[in-house]
């Protein structure tokens, strides 16, 4: 860290930190400031890779600045995340259970197909697998500005493999129907809408401010390489052992998460939380928590706008991915396996998005970046939804999976930016309730229109939503493209 003293300055501040005209961080450098003004002012704390000050009548008459003892000079490189060791740990334990979870979608999505022949049911099913995020996620977002985010972590992976193992024995045994489906996924989501605003929060835990946009890319790069991963292993295990193994495999891979938090250990110079018994009280007044949570988002536009943003493609493009088995059987006449290949080819596009960030690191111009993601992911859906030509299917695939990641990877490192570390929590549960939260009701509303209207049509319109939107927030809103 650099600190700055100066022994007179005469400047007032903008309370919404805009970009500062005279390019200071590029004097100073990549590092978190602090400045000292008058004796009883305070300090004013910012991540200059992220934020500038639009500094008036500024007069700065000595300066000194020194490297403080004990901090870190900046690692290099695209994976400089993963010098932390609890980093490395969650980020192989989340890969690993992630394969295992896209392999399970895979499968699950072919037999409620089976099960219902209907694309109706298809959106039912990932109307219960996401519906619990609507009460949950929030709950989660306080929970995880109040306990112990990795304890939380644990119990919510053991249930969720505990049910995978449970769904899986249903099917090896024969005995499964649309309504126990229904049932797991129901269970598998309310886990996972109380784990993941944890899961998000606790990067920052792991690692740091410095390495924060480093970390969020490499998370986001092995979620999507999973998505790669788990449909094509997906579609040699139909083969190898039926749709019971895929649901066995995603419940033993689990236990990788499990072990890998389990090992997780303080380490020096990362930021420390209250212990979870400090927090015990706000427990009891967590309707008021989450309240201040609302009113501290309505009070930050940017932040509003990247939720918006996050929602809306969520809302009408995220169903495509409920529906691709009626392409793969209705459209292109394939099987389990041509469903893993569709599945893996999104996947294959959104883990080279992914990995783009990861090689651009801490890139300026990120608000651009989310809009012309959603741009792009409106346009894609459109393509895929109205094309007959399996080929170019693959093609469009690969680029709504390449663009929604981008849009999304890139909001999410704004947000964590933007928001103070105490409403880090909370502004990420209403992040995933943007994204996890809409889902439901798209794909409830996706399945009842393409049962009248057709698959086609109720994905294209959908995706002429999102361009509507995504041009209309690049043209009005000023103060979202210039996020740095």
């Amino acid at each position: 860290m650099i600190v700055i003293r100066a022994e007179s300055f005469g400047f007032e501040v903008d309370s919404r930190i805009r970009r500062y005209r005279g390019r200071f961080c590029k004097a100073v450098g990549p590092s978190l400031i602090k400045l000292n003004p008058y004796p009883n002012a305070g300090s004013i704390r910012f991540d200059l890779e992220l934020l500038c000050l639009d500094v008036i009548n500024t007069q700065v008459m000595a300066t000194e600045v020194e490297q403080l003892p004990g901090s870190r000079p900046r690692r290099a490189g695209m994976f400089r995340a993963l010098s932390h060791r609890n980093f490395r740990l969650f980020w192989t334990g989340a890969f690993l259970s992630n394969v295992g979870t896209w392999m399970q979608a895979v499968a699950q999505g072919w037999l409620v197909l089976q099960l219902t022949n209907s694309s109706f049911w298809l959106g039912l099913d990932a109307f219960m697998a996401t519906a619990p995020a609507f009460i949950f996620t929030l709950l989660g977002g306080v929970f995880a500005d109040l306990l112990d985010r990795r304890r939380l972590l644990i119990y919510t992976q053991v249930v969720a493999g505990l049910a995978a193992l449970g769904l899986a024995m249903f099917v090896w045994t024969g005995a499964v129907n649309r309504w126990i489906v229904l049932g797991f996924s129901f269970v598998t989501g309310c886990c996972m809408a109380l784990a993941s605003p944890s899961y998000l929060a606790m990067t920052y835990d792991l690692v740091g401010r410095e390495d924060l946009a480093n970390a969020v890319a490499l998370n986001s790069t092995q979620f999507q390489l999973s998505r790669v991963v788990g449909p094509a292993l997906a579609g040699f295990g139909f083969r190898l052992f039926g749709l019971a193994g895929c649901f066995f495999v995603n419940g033993l891979s689990f236990i990788a998460v499990v072990v890998s938090l389990g090992m997780v250990r303080p380490e020096p110079g990362m930021p420390q939380r209250e212990a979870p018994s400090d927090s015990a009280k706000g427990i009891r007044d967590l309707w008021r928590d989450l309240l201040e949570g609302f009113r501290y988002v309505r009070n930050r536009p940017r932040v509003f706008s990247l939720l918006m943003i996050s929602a809306v493609n969520s809302l009408f493009g995220a169903p495509y991915f409920a529906l691709i088995p009626f392409y793969a059987r209705d459209v292109f006449h394939l099987g389990a396996t041509g469903l893993a290949w569709l599945m893996g080819m999104a996947g294959a596009g959104a883990f080279c998005g992914a990995a783009l960030l990861t090689i651009l690191g801490d890139f300026r111009r990120k608000g651009w970046f989310v809009l012309g993601g959603s741009l792009a992911f409106g346009v894609s859906v459109m393509a895929f939804s109205l094309s007959t030509r399996l080929m170019l299917s693959y093609l469009f695939l690969f680029a709504l999976g390449f663009a929604i990641v981008s849009s999304i990877a890139a909001a999410n490192t704004l947000l964590q930016k933007l928001v103070t570390d105490q409403m880090r929590g909370r502004v990420m549960s209403m992040f995933i309730l943007s994204f996890m939260g809409t889902m439901p009701i798209g794909n409830i509303l996706a399945g009842s229109a393409s049962h009248r209207f057709g698959v086609p049509h109720t994905l294209a319109a959908g995706g002429l939503v999102i361009v509507v939107f995504a041009i209309t927030m690049m043209v009005f809103n000023k103060r979202l493209r210039q996020l740095y």
